[in-house]
């Protein structure tokens, strides 16, 4: 079975907004919804897992059934942080999930995932025990000396920008977030799946990704995504 576990927990303080940015609607239609329409449409998706912010477990059930995302089985609520957050969702399918199956973990604020990327995860997850999206990196990236000034860069030949969606086994993701958090290992500030995994130890394996993939994170994400839906829409068919 391939769960699709989809992080909806945040506040979206940055995005300045009255409600949760997953929650804003373009064209009619929540950010969360046009993630979860991608999952609902791929046929190698079995059932999606929701970790939504508290209180709007029952507005997300109402868009589910209005937009039609029939493989929404569980909506689970959020945690203080991120890594929290998919804690919650790991512990849930607990009851519902084989160590072999595969979990998807993306962010519901990522809403132009692909169905190529979507799949290249899942099958390099099948080969390796783990996937996770990745694309070049293009610009020149120097380390700090001090505030103002640096003498030391790193060769992009050498780095790998990860998004979401990241593809694991579940009996390694169960035991990794259980050693995580008993340990308190790659929990804390920005850690996400990915850099926990690799602060545990494990190695990563990458995926396709794709430079479409973006997060909305401020309104000027959101002005590019709806430039992107509208190009969309413009183009043949």
């Amino acid at each position: 079975m391939n769960v699709a576990l989809i992080i909806a927990g945040g506040s979206g303080q940055r995005m300045q907004q009255s409600i949760p940015k997953q929650f804003i609607s373009i064209h009619d239609k929540p950010i969360l919804i046009y993630t979860l329409e991608a999952f609902e449409k791929h046929p190698m998706i079995d059932a999606i897992e929701v970790v939504c912010i508290d209180g709007w477990h029952d507005m997300l059930r109402a868009y589910a059934k209005q937009f039609g995302i029939s493989k929404l089985k569980w909506i689970v609520g959020g945690g203080a942080t991120g890594q929290e957050s998919i804690r919650n969702g790991v512990y849930n399918l607990e009851e519902h999930c084989k160590d072999d199956d595969i979990v998807i973990i993306h962010d519901g604020i990522r809403p132009l995932v692909d169905e190529e990327v979507l799949s290249d995860v899942i099958v390099k997850c099948g080969i390796y025990g783990n996937a996770v999206t990745s694309l070049p990196y293009n610009e020149q990236i120097f380390v700090k000396q001090d505030e103002i000034s640096t003498k030391k860069y790193i060769p992009r030949e050498t780095l790998r920008r990860v998004q979401t969606p990241q593809a694991y086994r579940y009996g390694k993701l169960l035991w990794a977030y259980r050693e995580a958090f008993s340990k308190e290992i790659g929990i804390y500030g920005s850690s996400y799946t990915n850099t926990m995994m690799a602060d545990l130890g494990e190695t990563l394996y990458f995926a396709a990704g794709s430079e479409r993939n973006i997060k909305l994170t401020t309104m000027e994400d959101m002005n590019l995504f709806k430039a992107m839906l509208e190009a969309d829409d413009k183009s043949p068919k």
